[in-house]
């Protein structure tokens, strides 16, 4: 898959199936779309183009809401687009005078001159454009003018219930991992690099890797300990981890801290992709170390229960 960074560089296709939006997650939803875009470029010779926005339009245009928390990286969301198969991605920078273009300017400029778009598949609820005037009938009314179909999916339902980013970031920040991990079609991950700690695990006997995530909006689940499991170069562990500000030492600072099983190696500076499989239980106060020594027993025997088929 190639990825341009900027309109400037990328050169316009034959036959370009296009598609755009923000991605985030690039759950079932999404993955639906893909699917039906790689259908069309079958069928017609033609090359897959997925556009997309960074930073994500909310932080450009409320710059003083601090809430919004992201599923993917750029990075990640460019991995998976990757691994759906996609052929070319589109980062356009977004940008105050960016979001001020007309849907008009965006078909015209973007879709037709600079890409060569052929097809158009869009989701049910595809807005673009300043202020999000753009839509579906704007789009199938200016298909003929400028040689371009356009086809809309139909909302995805998984369960009877819409699949949508909102919907995952909830289930992620109660802990329901196993919704989330449906309606993305696959474990959430969270990629950082270890940082050093004040070694308490190694105090208990379950030393974990103190992890400092690559992005401040990138979401963190729910406080408490999961079972995960943890990709360290070219190898998958199993283990668990921790969320919490660990209130059984007073701890007044949120971390993540992950303890791989069987494992022993320095890794300080390194990066690990920790995938989420299951929440073991809710971050709680014990009343003292031995008291939560025993319970992370407890946890890991668990954790080791909830993995044996990962």
């Amino acid at each position: 898959m190639r990825i341009y960074y900027s309109l400037d560089d990328f050169t316009r296709l034959k036959y370009a199936i296009v598609t755009s939006g923000t991605f985030d997650g690039v759950h079932l939803g999404h993955q639906k779309i893909l699917g039906r875009l790689k259908e069309i470029a079958a069928k017609n010779s033609g090359e897959t183009v997925v556009i997309t926005f960074w930073p994500h339009p909310r932080l450009i245009l409320q710059p003083d809401d601090e809430s919004l928390r992201l599923l993917n990286t750029f990075e990640e969301k460019a991995e998976l687009l990757k691994q759906q198969g996609i052929q070319h991605l589109l980062r356009i920078p977004f940008t105050k005078e960016f979001s001020q273009i007309t849907s008009q300017a965006f078909i015209k400029n973007i879709l037709v001159d600079i890409i060569g778009t052929k097809k158009l598949v869009i989701g049910y609820d595809h807005r673009f454009g300043n202020n999000r005037e753009g839509s579906f009938e704007q789009l199938k009314l200016n298909g003929p003018t400028y040689g371009f179909d356009v086809e809309e999916i139909e909302r995805q339902d998984v369960d009877h219930v819409g699949v949508s980013s909102s919907k995952i970031r909830q289930a992620l920040e109660s802990g329901d991992i196993e919704t989330a991990t449906h309606f993305l079609g696959r474990p959430y991950s969270m990629t950082g690099s270890v940082v050093k700690g004040d070694k308490l695990g190694r105090v208990l006997g379950y030393p974990t890797a103190n992890i400092d995530l690559d992005s401040r909006h990138k979401l963190i689940p729910s406080d408490g300990i999961y079972a995960v499991t943890i990709r360290y170069e070219s190898t998958t562990h199993q283990g668990m981890l921790y969320i919490g500000n660990r209130p059984t030492v007073n701890g007044t600072k949120r971390v993540i801290e992950v303890n791989l099983f069987n494992f022993n190696k320095e890794i300080y500076g390194e990066t690990l992709t920790v995938n989420f499989h299951s929440l073991i239980r809710l971050d709680s106060k014990f009343k003292d170390l031995e008291a939560l020594k025993q319970q992370l027993h407890d946890d890991k025997e668990k954790a080791l229960q909830l993995l044996k088929n990962v």
